[in-house]
């Protein structure tokens, strides 16, 4: 019979909590019922109450969502403790079964608020009904109960009260709802965001994306033991290590080949690789352009995984020219191209702007080529706030295609959503020749020209003349090594 099991989330990234749950109980096989009222359901509330088929379904989610911070043997809920404790009181037998010779250790806290210690002390005093005749044990004890005490977000102080300083524990006790519970799990996986942290990798770059974003990727991707999963804009490596660390195999490409090997000897991907010991997980990397690859055949892959660059830090790049070549400078090519080179210096191809809504339709019909059936495709698409509608993210699909989330991360004017797709298909298909899109196309998605519109700062076109200053963009992290 399925029980009830209250989960703790970190206050970040609202948007992908619930996402991710869905991805590793899909990939644990772990079957789970979320709260029936929407305002239960709601994923920025720092709590929720989960139905699970067993307390092992539980620890597992606990140990792999990077979002999950702890999860609780649920007791009871309420507006206020008369209502909890009843609560408490129906599910008695829970904890009965600790009252005898159990140590314990019983807090009272909450995400948003800070409660004093006298109305603490108040609190737990009010549930010395249950009895429990264990030692009190506050460093090392059997089990903790805990009570969790959600206030609403602080609002923000209008004109006529702005500079005033707030009351110290102002609004103390008008929390919204209070939970109570048994610690079952820590969230274990959340310690992975300070081991894969990007300043202390031994290779990174300015486009390197930070560790907890990049954990929450390879969470959609479904990476386990087994699984090849691949990056086509591979760049530093970002995505590789905590994919690889989840016991998947990675293969990763650039046509920028420097980005993947760095200054060294040892290839940059390799060496970061070998600092969290996943080397032997990298199968190879190469350098290629993804609209003129090397894959002669399909469903090679479980998961596609990558961050494509978009125009900010990094220009996306696809092999061709800008301008078209006259007859005649196509003349001087061929009989330079035949002649014999005067060095050993190697060709390097020209290459032009790769559009962003032009990428995005093309990794998806990559993907359709290249996943096997039930395979994700998970990428980041940059969407201007203002302009974006939800039917932007059905213009890149194709048949066999199919959204199944779509997260955002919100930078104010613009934004970054994580979205994963998965291949609904067992139809095999040709390898996708990257047609140019038809410009009948009626609607232009919010995605479209981004880095233009970035660095205009998302004005309308009629204010572009009014300021045709670029932004200055902040860079947190280094250029790679050497």
């Amino acid at each position: 019979m399925p029980s009830r099991y209250l989960f703790h989330f970190a206050q970040v990234h609202n948007e992908f909590r619930l996402p991710e749950l869905q991805s590793i109980a899909e990939l644990h096989g772990i079957s789970y019922s979320l709260p029936n009222e929407p305002e239960d359901r709601d994923a920025s509330r720092p709590y929720m109450v989960v139905e699970l088929d067993e307390e092992e379904h539980a620890r597992t989610l606990a140990r792999r969502c990077i979002l999950i911070k702890a999860v609780y043997e649920f007791y009871g809920q309420g507006s206020t403790y008369d209502e909890l404790h009843d609560a408490n009181h129906k599910r008695e037998p829970l904890w009965t079964r600790y009252v005898q010779d159990t140590s314990f250790r019983f807090l009272v806290t909450s995400s948003q608020h800070k409660i004093p210690q006298s109305r603490q002390r108040e609190v737990i005093e009010s549930f010395a009904y249950m009895d429990f005749r264990g030692k009190i044990d506050m460093k090392n004890p059997d089990i903790i109960l805990t009570c969790f005490e959600e206030y609403g977000l602080m609002p923000l102080l209008d004109d006529e009260h702005h500079g005033t300083t707030l009351v110290k524990y102002e609004g103390d006790g008008d929390f919204r709802q209070v939970f109570f519970g048994r610690l079952l799990e820590e969230g274990t996986a959340r310690q992975l965001i300070g081991k894969f942290d990007v300043k202390k990798r031994v290779y990174y770059g300015n486009t390197s994306m930070e560790s907890e974003i990049s954990l929450l990727m390879s969470n959609q991707t479904l990476a386990s033991p087994g699984k090849l999963i691949y990056d086509p804009f591979m760049g530093t490596g970002s995505m590789a290590y905590p994919t690889g660390h989840f016991g998947a195999l990675v293969f990763g490409s650039d046509i920028d080949g420097r980005q993947m090997r760095g200054k060294q000897k040892t290839p940059g991907v390799v060496r970061a690789a070998t600092q969290y010991g996943i080397a032997s997980r990298i199968i190879d990397l190469a350098t290629f352009d993804v609209t003129n690859n090397p894959w002669r055949c399909g469903e090679l892959f479980d998961a596609i995984v990558t961050d494509p660059p978009y125009g900010v830090r990094a220009g996306a790049k696809r092999l061709g020219r800008k301008r078209e070549l006259s007859e005649h400078q196509k003349n001087l090519c061929l009989q330079h191209s035949l002649s014999p080179r005067p060095d050993d210096q190697p060709y390097i191809p020209p290459t032009k702007p790769y559009e962003l809504s032009h990428l995005a339709a093309d990794l998806v019909l990559l993907g359709r080529y290249l996943l096997k059936p039930g395979g994700r495709l998970v990428f980041f698409l940059p969407t201007v706030t203002d302009e974006y509608e939800e039917v932007d993210i059905y213009t890149m699909l194709c048949e066999g295609m199919e959204v199944i989330a779509n997260s955002l991360q919100d930078f104010g004017s613009w934004g970054r959503r994580l979205v994963t797709i998965k291949k609904t298909t067992t139809k095999q298909y040709l390898p996708p020749t990257f047609e140019p899109l038809q410009p009948q196309q009626v609607h232009v998605p919010a995605h479209k020209d981004f880095r233009e519109k970035y660095f205009q700062g998302f004005k309308p076109k009629s204010d572009e003349s009014k300021d045709s200053q670029e932004p200055t963009i902040p860079i947190t992290t280094s250029p790679p090594p050497s």
